[in-house]
């Protein structure tokens, strides 16, 4: 039992050798991905709030996300990544800032 224990644990350690910058990008797709989304689902399809808030919500939840109305703008905070979209035309949508 106890070598199937450590040959588990080896295996995953393996796994998330191979895939470590897969893992360390993970914080930063949350945010970005509610910050693109809520701002599109806003300000191109034209939504009400309490509809995109549900729409990008996820099983992981964000610290923040605020709207701008004026200006468009849409900033949103999880896993401790920062990340905002802003609207650009109806054409073109909504694109993240770098």
């Amino acid at each position: 039992m106890k070598r199937l224990a450590l040959l588990v644990a080896v295996a995953l350690l393996g796994w998330a050798w191979l895939e470590r910058q897969a893992l360390a990008d993970f914080p930063g797709i949350l945010s970005a991905y509610s910050a693109k989304e809520y701002c599109s689902c806003r300000f191109v399809m034209g939504f009400d709030q309490a509809y995109c808030r549900g729409y990008v919500k996820q099983w992981l939840p964000l610290s923040s996300l605020e709207e701008d109305r004026q200006q468009r703008l849409v900033r949103a905070t999880g896993l401790g990544q920062h990340n905002a979209a802003t609207w650009q035309s109806a054409q073109a949508g909504c694109r993240l800032l770098p």
